[in-house]
């Protein structure tokens, strides 16, 4: 009678020495501008500059303006989302590239788009001004525009993954039983690709926080109005570095918590 062989543990395969010389080095080109805003910021005034009213100004204002953005893209992001992961019709494809473009648009681009649909003489803006009296560029509401703009797409895509990959037999069932299409929709899809949603909004509105380029362009950098953290950041370069360094600092540790939250969806466990 044979006897059955016992499974020998693999060997963990040796790294070539220039892929670890080239690998370390690549890690350091992430970690050592990191490190230099770490070593100069100004810890002993730290609090101060966190507590002037610039600084309490912009990250209300941000923190406002991200929040807004992600409740519009929660509320257009996920049927638009639902639309692509379960409908098929034509042009499809060419309307999913549209919505992600901003993705990897430049932002600057973005914001010149948008002057030129929702400014005075744009494509909706003079209608918008005229019949309602709205006017978007250079307030809050622009501000909130454009931060939605760059920032709704990675909802979009994550809870579109999220709805292809979830098991239809349940809301199958549930049709099975009687219930209606809203119900299915409350009941059994939405918590069925809550982690995504939740992941979604989370990276949105990460991304609505850190949003520049585009909200200086269509929303201008007017302190109390339209002067987010970001471009708080880029003016106290020239007036008060320690500000612009402690700013910076509080949006790099805002990144680095949604990163360390998301860990086990995008970066995995280990």
């Amino acid at each position: 009678m044979a006897l059955p062989l016992r499974s020998q543990p693999r060997a963990r395969p040796s790294a070539p020495l220039p892929i670890v010389i080239l690998a370390g080095a690549g890690a350091a080109f992430f970690i050592i501008p990191l490190i230099g805003l770490l070593l100069r910021t100004p810890w002993t005034s730290a609090w101060n500059e966190l507590g002037s009213p610039e600084v309490l100004t912009a990250l209300r204002l941000s923190l406002l303006a991200s929040f807004s953005a992600t409740a519009i893209a929660l509320v257009l992001g996920v049927p638009l989302a639902w639309t692509f992961a379960r409908l098929t019709f034509p042009g499809r494809s060419v309307l999913r590239a549209l919505t992600v473009l901003p993705m990897v648009l430049p932002p600057v681009v973005g914001g010149v788009a948008l002057l030129l649909a929702f400014g005075r003489r744009g494509l909706l803006g003079g209608w918008l001004a005229t019949t309602f009296g709205i006017h978007l560029p250079f307030t809050t509401a622009g501000a909130i525009l454009a931060e939605t703009f760059v920032a709704m797409p990675f909802l979009v895509i994550t809870v579109e993954a999220g709805l292809r990959s979830m098991d239809t037999r349940f809301e199958d069932a549930a049709r099975t039983l009687g219930a209606s299409r809203w119900t299915v929709l409350w009941r059994v899809t939405l918590p069925l690709v809550r982690p995504s949603l939740i992941a979604g909004a989370v990276l949105c509105w990460a991304r609505a926080l850190g949003e520049f380029g585009a909200t200086i362009t269509f929303a201008g950098n007017f302190p109390g109005r339209t002067q987010t953290m970001p471009l708080a950041v880029y003016l106290a370069l020239e007036t008060n570095p320690d500000a612009a360094i402690v700013l910076s600092l509080v949006l790099l540790a805002v990144s680095l918590a949604v990163l360390i939250g998301l860990r086990d969806r995008w970066l995995g466990a280990s």
